[in-house]
């Protein structure tokens, strides 16, 4: 997932070898997706990652959904 222009996510080679992170945290922003993928609900990908208010999981989805590449057969 490319989450350039999520003003939630940042990216610092600090953090997680530089991958994309939920700001302020050093969760790596395709951890919701990858629970999403799962089956997983917001409230329990928040159960995991109690630092990720619930809001923030589900404004990462909707930023992800919104940018997925649309294929057009």
């Amino acid at each position: 997932m490319d989450w350039t222009g999520c003003e939630l996510v940042e990216v610092d080679p600090e953090k997680v070898a530089g991958q994309p992170v939920v700001k302020g945290t050093r969760v790596p922003a395709d951890v919701v997706l990858i629970d999403e993928e799962y089956g997983r609900t917001p409230e329990q990908t928040h159960a995991s990652f109690p630092m990720l208010e619930l809001q923030i999981i589900r404004s990462l989805l909707a930023f992800a959904h919104s940018h997925e590449p649309q294929f057009h057969p």
